[in-house]
Parts: structure tokens; C-alpha cells; sequence
């Protein structure tokens, strides 16, 4: 295993897109093998020591960055294997934790096999996007990463290493998880009792379901519960086809019409992807793409897998759904082969650079919901983000995954005092959505930055189950602390 503990080597692992500034380190470890993981977390355990594992740098909400700790970074631990079928129309590749999201994807690709989950960032780590249980545009046809995981290889705190295949540990009728480990001795615990929001996305807090998969506890855990090291992913085949679109609307009540038909229709509509721009999002792509209708009151990004067979009658119905819809058809612009659909996506993601350029000129940092609702209360949380927005004339987008009612506002701040203000209003953005039966995050998580809200969520008794949970696991209270659960709830 390999140490660094010069600041001037390491001081990349003080930071992610939080904006935090800080973290700070006695040193960071490299381990290059399960064992090493291993062994780290039982001389820690014994000793204190705490832990942060850090990711790739690409998440949002702080959880990487360590405070006093000590970091346990990821990256050797990359190993790819060759995808191995097992069926007609699925396949299995095992991965290392810290083998990258995009190389993933495109080994699995090369052997005709498609990795559906599909997060904005293709340079995450593969193990980061399971303790995150990390979504996409794909989530709205596939489901978050909970879904296509099949085993993990999980590193306790106690160093004991535990390999979990989905359907191996499910709570018994009592609810409680039975584990006898070498060095642990034997764990019993109860699953979470707390209901889950009714959204199709959720990412806030430890899983709960009756007749629970000890898989999925750890899923989405944000890596407070142990160290991810390998996975078990499930593949699907490449599509055939694909037909993809951004449609142009100028009213977003035709917009949203035509969302809610895409998502109830039958007819041979059925789409992988819906995404939402509104005007402004537009507006600031309109310096890259002056093509864009002056006139429109914001776009919707479709995307449908096809077969040469049923890809005319697929584009034909999503036309007369644009006609029925009063989309701006003539000026909508439909990608059919690659080299298009490319250029859509580059389109997609100029957003984010076009905001960041702007941004680099302010002196404040923007804030940003990745709140979710049941479908049938999202209009009235978007219009309340607008109404708010537009009442304190602040600069701002909302984008993102309409399909999965789960969009983004972005507060772009232009001095301290809308930084303040905006700060301040986001309590009022969580409580609608808690109100509307939402979730605090759908797919970016709490880390270090939203601990207080989850409170919010789940009431103390919730967060008390998850300390309760931890615990269990982490006796000694050395990885990951200050994620997710705020400390004052651990039992001392």
C-alpha cells in the first residue's frame, strides 16, 4: 500500500465540486488491494483512526473531504474484467471500485453490452456511484444503480470483507440482519423502520423496504457503512437504434402536456430519457447555438431505443405527439445516426460550461436543489422555484430529468447579498418539497453539506435508526464521519 503525506502531492483530496475549501489531511493512503483495504480499517478500528474514502473528485456535496482525517483514495483499486453473459439479453462484468464510469461503459459497449446507468459525469469512480446509488437521464426507462448491481464486495470497518450477492442477506421476518464475521464476532441489527417518499428517484439516507437485501443497505450509503472495493454490474445489449430529439415549446403549459403524455402514452412511445430546459437554460446555450428559437419557452430532450424495424413508426408517433402537443416541430431538431446524436449531446452538455463560464466571473457560487416530487405535484413545486426566483430578481435555470419529476434550480448569484438571500430561501425549497411528499435529494446525496436537512426529512427518530445502523457496523466510529448523519446523534 502506498502513502503520501506531502501536502504539496495531496492537496487535491481537499477538495470536490462543493466548493468547499476547508479540508485538510495528516495523509493519504493508496491501497492496491482488497487486503490492503482490509487491513487499514482493522488497525484503524483498533486505534480511532478516522477515515474518509475519497471518490474521483466529482461529487457535489462534500463527502470526500476530509477534516482532520485520514483518506483512503481509491484509484488502484480499477480492474475491468471482460463481460461475461449470462443469457440471452444479460451479462455480468465484474469491476474494481475504483475503475472510472466512462471506461466502464465502454468496455462493456465494445462487447455489444450496454452499463445503463448513465451519470452526467462519466469520470466518476464505479464505486462511488454505488455507495451514491447515482442516476442519470437512463434512470428514467432503467432505474437508478441500485438496479443493476448484482454482488458487492464490501470492506468492513471491523476489516472484515464481506461479499454480498443480491438475494444472499435479506432481513428475517423480525426485520433483523444476522452477520458472523471473523473479526467483528456476530452483528445483529433491525433494517430501517421509516417509509421512503413515493418519488421515482431518491438518494437521501439509508434504503428501507420490507423483506430488505442487505445489498441495498449498503447501496447508496454514501460510504458511512464500509468501503465499497468490487461490484458485480448487470448489462443489458446495445440498442439497435436510437432516436433522439430536443423539441421546442412556446408555452410551458404545452410543455408539460406533452411530458405528461410521453409518460402515459402507448402507441410504440417509450422513452429512455426526458429531459427539461427552460427558457433561460436556453438562453445561456443560445451564445453556442444562436439556432435556437428566440421565441421558445423552453425544450425537452427525448431519447428512445428503436430496431430498424419499428423506427418509422416510433418517429411518427412522437411527431403527431409534437402536432398534438403544439410543439415548435419545423424548428425542433431530430438526431437519427451517431455523428447527430453526438452533437445533441455535446449541446446537452454545454449547459454546465456555459453556467461555469459565467460563473468564473462572479465572486459567489451558485445555489443548486436536487429535489424530486411524485409526478403529480410538480408543476406546483417548478412554478413555486420560478415565482420565488422571479419575486427576488435573481439570476437563475432549472433543468434536468422532468421524466423522474426531478429538475434543477440554479441560483447564480451576482454579489454576497443574493448569495445570502438565496442561502437562506433554500430551507423554503426543501420544506415545499418535503411538504409535497418529495425528497431532499434524488441523486446527488447529503455528504457533508445537507446532514441538517435530512433531519429535517426523516425527524430525529429516523436519523437516530441510521446511527443506530452505523454503529452496528462501525462501533469505533472511524469512516466517513460527518456524512450523512450529523455526528450529535451518535450514542457516546
Amino acid at each position: 500500500m502506498i502513502y503520501k503525506n506531502d501536502q504539496a502531492l495531496i492537496q487535491g483530496f481537499l477538495e470536490d465540486t462543493s466548493n468547499i475549501k476547508t479540508g485538510h489531511t495528516p495523509g493519504v493512503y493508496f491501497p492496491e488491494s482488497i487486503e490492503d483495504v482490509s487491513k487499514l480499517l482493522r488497525g484503524s478500528s483498533r486505534t480511532g483512526t478516522r477515515l474518509v474514502i475519497a471518490g474521483n473528485g466529482t461529487g457535489t456535496t462534500g463527502g470526500r473531504i476530509p477534516f482532520g482525517d485520514y483518506v483512503i483514495a481509491m484509484e488502484k483499486l480499477n480492474r475491468i474484467d471482460e463481460p461475461v453473459p449470462c443469457g440471452e439479453n444479460t451479462a455480468v462484468m465484474t469491476v474494481g471500485a475504483g475503475s472510472l464510469l466512462e471506461d466502464v461503459q465502454k468496455k462493456a459497449e465494445d462487447s455489444g453490452w450496454l452499463y445503463p446507468p448513465d451519470p452526467t459525469e462519466q469520470l466518476c469512480f464505479i464505486g462511488s456511484t454505488i455507495a451514491n446509488n447515482s442516476s442519470g437521464a437512463r434512470t428514467y426507462k432503467y432505474g437508478p444503480t441500485r438496479n443493476h448491481i448484482a454482488r458487492i464486495t464490501v470492506v468492513l470497518p471491523s476489516g472484515d470483507i464481506l461479499d454480498i450477492s443480491r438475494g444472499a442477506y435479506c432481513a428475517g421476518n423480525d426485520g433483523i440482519f444476522r452477520l458472523d464475521l471473523p473479526f467483528a464476532g456476530s452483528i445483529a441489527f433491525e433494517r430501517p423502520g421509516y417509509p421512503l417518499p413515493r418519488t421515482s428517484k431518491h438518494n437521501a439516507g439509508y434504503y428501507s423496504s420490507r423483506d430488505m437485501d442487505l445489498i441495498d443497505l449498503f447501496i447508496g450509503s454514501e460510504g458511512t457503512l464500509g468501503v465499497i472495493v468490487e461490484a458485480d454490474l448487470m448489462l443489458v445489449p446495445v440498442p439497435e437504434k436510437i432516436i433522439s430529439c430536443l423539441v421546442y415549446f412556446t408555452t410551458l403549459e404545452d410543455l408539460f402536456g406533452f411530458v405528461d403524455k410521453a409518460k402515459h402514452q402507448t402507441g410504440g412511445i417509450d422513452p429512455r430519457a426526458l429531459e427539461f430546459f427552460d427558457r433561460n437554460s436556453l438562453d445561456f446555450l443560445r451564445k453556442a447555438y444562436p439556432e435556437i428559437p428566440a421565441k421558445s419557452a423552453g425544450a425537452v430532450f427525448f431519447e428512445q431505443e428503436v430496431t430498424a424495424q419499428t423506427e418509422d413508426e416510433v418517429l411518427e408517433a412522437w411527431l403527431e405527439l409534437m402536432e398534438a402537443s403544439c410543439a415548435m416541430t419545423d424548428e425542433s431538431w431530430v438526431a437519427l445516426d451517431v455523428d447527430e446524436q453526438r452533437a445533441m449531446k455535446a449541446f446537452r452538455h454545454e449547459l454546465p460550461a456555459q453556467v461555469n463560464e459565467w460563473l468564473n466571473r462572479q465572486s459567489e457560487s451558485k445555489i443548486s436543489t436536487d429535489m424530486a416530487v411524485p409526478d403529480a405535484s410538480f408543476a406546483e413545486l417548478f412554478h413555486f422555484y420560478r415565482n420565488t426566483c422571479e419575486k427576488n430578481r435573481f439570476r437563475y435555470i432549472i433543468f434536468g430529468h422532468i421524466g423522474n419529476s426531478h429538475v434543477h434550480l440554479n441560483i447564480l448569484p451576482s454579489n454576497h447579498e443574493e448569495f445570502v438571500l438565496a442561502k437562506t430561501l433554500y430551507r423554503d425549497f426543501v420544506e415545499k418539497a418535503l411538504e409535497l411528499g418529495g425528497t431532499l435529494s434524488a441523486e446527488h446525496g447529503i455528504g457533508k453539506l445537507k446532514t441538517e436537512y435530512l433531519a429535517r426529512m426523516f425527524g430525529d427518530d429516523g436519523i437516530r435508526e441510521m446511527a443506530r445502523i452505523k454503529q452496528a457496523l462501525d462501533p469505533s466510529l472511524i469512516l466517513n464521519i460527518g456524512n450523512l448523519i450529523p455526528e450529535h446523534y451518535y450514542q457516546t
